[in-house]
């Protein structure tokens, strides 16, 4: 069967249309009658029109509770018929001037209905208007025509309204044919699209690369999943932004002949990162360029490794160095200690001699310091792994550490935020004790004038997290990529060796430190341990510690 459009929504509209001309010709008759005397009863026109309404109504309360539009739209178009025939006969029949709502009927018709029932509508309508002339010629019914003609002038006007109700019927099927032939291929067309559509918005959000899309005006319009991670901003929250205002570097541009780069960028968790951009030209055939495609490439972990391997290598030769270095200067730097003592014991120095012997006494100390971090730093060590929690080891280091400043006064208090308890990892604890003495003493060298030390434990995945976050003046970018480096001290009278020991001490566990500060807000050590099974952790025992002893030589791992 051919399809239609009869369905909820097109009946409920033309029982809409309906109302409206109803409407309309109820006041066109109405304004006639209060200037013209009418030559039918403007009573009965009237209870039509209302009978029409009811009609109307009723058809707009089916809608809502019967789903079947087919039976809904016959109803409708025999209830129009036999509502038209009424609206002429009490106007006049003959003599009526609105036949012509007969042809809309048909016309509906042809639309809500198969073309079949449009020549059966155009067949009912020829017998209800030739029933109604009929009647009315016979005085079967009161006529309300004011002319009377000849019974072959009647049937001449009855054929000729079948000719024309017939012509109607066919023009207005063929139209809605060539409507419905439209809207199919409209409908194919248009699923056609919708496909190809979701088949390109798959294909862009299955992306493994980050894909960010701008206007010419490089303010965002489209922001793939990939990039939506990459970046850890969803793209309701990107979209209108200039592109450039997300990184820290200048971005790639089309005109250059690079068309690529590396640019930085902070995360709103602080975290930075490093990309790989790659800019093209966003173009439609016959309208040039529209705007610029930027792929991403997360090289983040990439430049880490590279570093960590760069400064592994650093660490490796210093070791070897300061060993050699260590045991050589050791030897003279004993004598000169000793000799400085025993001169010092002379009575016959005035105060300049005994000052300059106090320096160089000071200052042997403070070399052989120096060369004591040298050996500790290249020495191999042993480690003694067990399943540990980390709680107590740091609260045995936060204790010490609350006291000395509580002695000294430094205005610096301690904030824990332990957001599991408790914490396994396998680790060694006095070399896990050494990392978290470095990093409260650091942050308290820091914050000269006081300040916060918060200290956070959290889960990371299968990790845990244990940050230092201090509150002092914070570090450049420059510093930051070199912190753990030998020598590389901002403190004055630092070596600048306490954090490679804790960089090999990390290693050595086979976790991972870093570190975020940005100049002005503070700096934050972050240290990663795997988790380790809370049930079966070992005691610390001798023999349990010899049974899991087993030796790491760190200059393999620097």
């Amino acid at each position: 069967m051919q399809t239609t459009f009869a369905d909820q929504v097109g009946l409920a509209w033309l029982v809409k249309v309906r109302i409206l001309i109803l409407t309309v010709l109820l006041g066109i008759e109405l304004a006639i009658a209060q200037f013209t005397p009418l030559a039918f009863s403007l009573r009965l026109f009237v209870e039509t029109i209302l009978l029409a309404f009811a009609v109307s109504g009723f058809y707009l309360l089916l809608l809502r509770v019967w789903k079947k539009p087919k039976p809904q739209a016959v109803m409708q178009v025999v209830s129009d018929l036999v509502l038209v025939s009424l609206l002429v006969y009490v106007t006049g029949g003959v003599d009526s001037s609105l036949n012509f709502l007969f042809p809309l009927v048909l016309i509906v018709a042809s639309i809500v209905l198969p073309r079949a029932w449009a020549y059966l509508t155009a067949a009912l309508a020829f017998i209800l208007y030739g029933a109604v002339l009929e009647l009315c010629y016979f005085e079967i019914v009161p006529s309300y025509a004011t002319t009377h003609p000849g019974v072959r002038t009647l049937q001449g006007i009855i054929f000729v309204n079948l000719f024309g109700y017939l012509a109607v019927a066919y023009l207005a099927g063929l139209l809605a044919d060539k409507l419905r032939q439209a809207d199919k291929s409209l409908e194919f067309t248009r699923g056609a699209l919708e496909d190809l559509q979701a088949l390109h918005e798959n294909i862009i959000q299955s992306a493994s690369n980050g894909l960010i899309t701008t206007g010419l005006d490089g303010r965002i319009s489209l922001v793939n999943a990939s990039a939506e991670k990459l970046i850890d901003r969803s793209e309701k929250n990107l979209l209108g932004e200039p592109i450039g205002s997300l990184f820290q570097d200048d971005l790639p541009h089309c005109s250059s002949q690079q068309m690529h780069a590396e640019v930085r960028y902070v995360a709103p968790n602080g975290f930075r990162k490093t990309f790989r951009i790659v800019v093209s030209e966003l173009t439609v055939p016959g309208r040039g360029a529209v705007g610029l495609v930027y792929t991403l490439d997360d090289l983040t972990q990439i430049r880490r490794l590279e570093r960590e391997v760069r400064m592994q290598d650093r660490l490796a030769a210093v070791g070897r160095l300061s060993a050699a270095i260590a045991h050589e200067v050791r030897n003279p730097l004993t004598s000169i200690a000793g000799s400085a003592s025993l001169l010092a014991e002379m009575p016959d120095l005035n105060d300049e001699h005994r000052r300059l012997l106090q320096i160089v006494t000071r200052e042997s100390e403070r070399l052989n310091d120096i060369i004591t971090d040298f050996l500790a730093y290249s020495r191999n060590k042993q480690y003694r792994f067990a399943n540990v929690n980390l709680i107590p080891l740091l609260e045995d280091t936060l204790t010490l550490l609350g006291h000395r400043l509580q002695v000294q006064n430094t205005g610096i208090t301690i904030e824990r935020r332990y957001l599991a308890r408790p914490v396994f990892v396998t680790a060694d604890g006095d070399r896990l004790k050494q990392v978290f003495w470095n990093f409260c003493e650091n942050a308290v060298r820091a914050m000269k004038n006081g300040g916060t030390l918060t200290i956070a434990i959290e889960e990371c995945g299968a990790d845990w997290q244990i940050g230092f976050a201090d509150t002092g003046p914070g570090m450049s970018p420059q510093m930051v990529e070199k912190v753990f480096e030998p020598f590389q001290s901002q403190f004055e009278g630092g070596t600048g060796l306490g954090l490679a020991i804790v960089y090999q001490i990390v290693q050595a566990h086979e976790g991972q430190v870093f570190v975020r500060s940005t100049l002005g807000q503070g700096c934050t050590f972050i240290l990663r341990l795997r988790k380790a099974a809370e049930e079966g952790a070992l005691p610390a025992s001798p023999s349990n510690q010899q049974a899991s002893e087993r030796l790491i030589g760190e200059g393999a791992h620097a």
